[in-house]
């Protein structure tokens, strides 16, 4: 007989639609300043070079602001990976002391030993909610791992 093992990722909510949409208008702005560039009565030369430098820029930007759509936790029997905007972390249930989710915080964290957190950014508390299942979930799989 096999067990069936249950996985849960949790993304954020609201951060990614807003990431997107700030992505979005930061490639239309500067696409159309960058274009509308070349055009200007105070006697400044805009090169094409120029234009393009501008348009790279707006991707860029947008690159950047998308980087909090990047936030994800993946867990299971085993253990959980969080990735955050930049770091990423491995650890198992039983190197886990709690899932917290404190007064006033703006995401989860999971509580290590020697007074350590990490925190868990796909766990928003503007999500509200989902933050509140996305933690009990994870404490589920928390309490069962080290059961």
């Amino acid at each position: 007989m096999t067990q069936e093992t249950t996985t849960v990722v949790l993304r954020p909510k609201k951060i990614r639609r807003v990431a997107w949409a700030c992505a979005a208008g930061l490639i239309v702005v500067f696409t159309v300043v960058g274009l509308l560039l070349g055009d200007t009565p105070t006697g400044v030369i805009f090169r094409t070079s120029d234009q393009v430098a501008m348009i790279v820029l707006g991707f860029l930007l947008a690159g950047g602001v998308l980087l909090l759509a990047r936030p994800r936790v993946t867990a299971d029997a085993e253990g959980i990976d969080v990735r955050n905007v930049v770091t990423s972390h491995h650890f198992a249930w039983k190197d886990v002391l709690s899932v917290s989710f404190p007064d006033g915080a703006a995401w989860a964290r999971l509580e290590l030993p020697d007074d350590e957190y990490i925190s868990v950014m796909a766990v928003q508390a503007v999500d509200r909610e989902y933050a509140v299942t996305s933690v009990r979930s994870l404490r589920e799989l928390h309490k069962t791992a080290r059961s």
